[in-house]
């Protein structure tokens, strides 16, 4: 299967509005009353990611996510439609986000994602996915599917998974 660029629907990038003082910045990472109806948190967990290192691609069957790059380091995501029924079926996105770009995007289930630390330094994501890791009191099998473990996915021809220069 052959990806091309282009938009992918329910795909939200929002690059995040800074309140800078003398203390630093603040921004709001989401708001209820800004998000989609079909999309609410139910936890959140957050991840540094060495330089260099790759997370995914995979993708949920169940969930949705909502990731926030902040820094200091520099992401670079790739998200591809694997939902046959989506209307932007077979697009893929690609997007460099973190210290120099802080922002949330918001990947709808179905969608493969995965990202790439490219700076020097780490670089810190906080996720909000719409479901419990393993359900409610980690009782229900993980809900992923997890292209890195398959050679033979279509999605480690991409130069996301290509291992970058840092």
């Amino acid at each position: 299967m052959a990806f091309q660029k282009g938009p992918i629907e329910g795909v939200v990038i929002t690059p995040f509005r800074k309140f800078v003082d003398e203390r630093g910045w603040l921004s709001e990472i989401f708001r209820h009353d800004e998000l989609p109806a079909w999309f609410r948190p139910e936890m959140t967990y957050v991840s540094v990611t060495n330089p260099g290192v790759l997370r995914g691609p995979h993708e949920h069957v169940d969930q949705a996510d909502l990731f926030c790059f902040l820094g200091p380091g520099d992401f670079k995501l790739t998200l591809w439609d694997n939902r046959p029924e989506s209307p932007t079926y077979s697009n893929r996105i690609e997007v460099a986000m973190g210290g120099n770009n802080p922002g949330s995007v918001l990947i709808p289930k179905g969608v493969v994602h995965g990202y790439r630390c490219i700076s020097v330094e780490c670089g810190v994501v906080i996720n909000c996915p719409d479901r419990l890791f393993m359900g409610q009191g980690k009782a229900e099998p993980i809900d992923e599917i997890r292209h890195e473990d398959d050679p033979e996915n279509p999605f480690v021809k991409d130069e996301l998974t290509r291992r970058a220069h840092v």
